[in-house]
Order: C-alpha cells, then structure tokens, then sequence
C-alpha cells in the first residue's frame, strides 16, 4: 500500500470569489482513521470532493493515493479510492438495480453502461453478502430505505479495493437505528484484518457518530485547520467551544463521544 495515502500542502481553494480552503496541510498514511470535524461551511466537504479528485486546489499541493495532482488523471484517483456521500448518492439513477450500482463502483462511474465481466458480478455479490444486503441485489435503488441506500453506497465504494474509503456526512439522513446500523457496518470493515492498510476518512459536524475506531481528527473552522492530532488530545471541551462557538463539555460513553452543551 501506498504511503502516504493523502498529503495537502498548503493547500487553497476559492470559490465563485469565496476563499473555502486557506493553506491546509495534513498527511494521512495507509490504515489510519481520521476524522474530519467542523460546523457548516467549515471547509469540510471541499477538502473532502479535492481527496476524491472531485475539485482541484487553486494553490499548494496534493498527493493521493501515488497521484500528485497535475500529473495524474483524476478519474484514475478516484477508481482507487470509494466515497460514501449523499453528493453521490444524487448522481445515482434511482430505477438502476442495486446490483449494478455496486458493480459500477469498479469503474468509478456511477451506472453501468455494458455487461459487467462475471467476476465482477461474483465480487459485487460477495460485498453484498459480507454488508448483509443480498436480499437487495434485485431491487430498484428507489425502493430503498435511506439506510438500505447508505449500505449499498459502501458495498459501491468498496467495489474496487480501494486504498482509501471516505464519507461525508453519511448519517446526516438517517434515522437512530439506522444510524446506528450503518456506524457498527463502518467498524466492522475498519477492524476487519484483511483491510488492515485500508485508509478512512469520516467528515461529519457530530462527534457523538465518530466510531472508535477513528484516532485522528482535523478540526475545521472557516476553511482553516484549527487543530490536527490524535482525537482524545484534540476533542477537548475547550476546543470544541471555540469550534462550533457555543461552550461545550465533552463526555465520553461506550466509546463514544458526546458534547453537552453548557
């Protein structure tokens, strides 16, 4: 696996005149977990679509996956790497069966426009089996729940093997016990051995979601890293306050983390 996975160097971005992104840099290796924490308009999501190859930085530098942008095809970045976002999500067309959705996710396209090889279609199924969605192969994505669409976002992400799996914002949506479903989904793959070199990366504005199994974070405001580190040094009630500007206490439960505003 490649080492680093993604690496920003003072890196910016303006949009329609609006500067999103000011001089962040960040390192991320192969098999870390980080999370990406912030309140609206933090800059999360943009840092997150120029990770996917989605958006091009308007300065600095950015590494992903061996591809240094300007001189690797970003198409070709994003075949390696899976992206779990309701941004996608909206690309989808809702009367493709989930089957093909997954399967798609081997070419980073977002529908199939042949017929698929046959191993292709063995390892969509075989994802679909280790997610617990086989009963959904057949289905219309437009006949699922929000949960059920979540699940077959991931089994599309991890179509290709990828060296690097990112989500933003995925429970935004979603109801408690699906929420819930999808976070013990998440661990399950990030604990499984035989992915053991698997980058995550996990953009949310709830810390109450992060799993446990995420041990870095950047914390985000206006478009600017305000700390980067291991997430039981960064996620202090301090920090947090001056994050999301309301005062904050941090308090931890099952592994979990849990702000109680104060």
């Amino acid at each position: 696996m490649i080492d680093p996975v993604v690496e920003f160097s003072h890196v910016s971005v303006n949009i329609q005149g609006n500067r999103a992104l000011s001089d962040v840099s960040f390192r991320i290796n192969s098999g870390e977990k980080w999370a990406i924490v912030g309140p609206n308009g933090s800059g999360k999501t943009t840092l997150l679509k120029i990770v996917n190859g989605y958006l091009r930085p308007s300065a600095g530098e950015v590494s992903v996956l061996g591809g240094r942008f300007g001189e690797t095809s970003l198409p070709e970045i994003r075949k390696k790497s899976g992206f779990v976002s309701s941004y996608l999500d909206n690309l989808l067309e809702s009367d493709d069966n989930t089957l093909d959705i997954v399967v798609s996710g081997m070419y980073g396209a977002t529908r199939l426009w042949g017929v698929p090889p046959k191993e292709d279609v063995k390892r969509a199924r075989e994802i679909l089996r280790e997610l617990g969605c086989v009963k959904f192969e057949d289905r219309r994505l437009r006949e699922l729940s929000q949960g059920e669409r979540q699940k077959i976002l991931i089994g599309r992400a991890l179509m290709p093997d990828p060296g690097m799996l990112t989500f933003d914002e995925p429970c935004a949506s979603l109801d408690l016990g699906a929420r819930e479903s999808f976070l013990t989904g998440i661990e399950a793959i990030a604990n499984d051995q035989k992915r053991a070199d698997l980058a995550m990366i996990y953009v949310t504005h709830r810390i109450d979601e992060i799993p446990d199994c995420f041990t870095n974070v950047i914390l985000m405001k206006k478009g600017k890293p305000m700390a980067i580190g291991k997430i039981r040094k960064i996620m202090t009630g301090k920090n947090l306050s001056d994050c999301f500007d309301v005062k904050v206490e941090v308090k931890r439960w099952r592994d979990r983390l849990y702000p109680v505003v104060v």
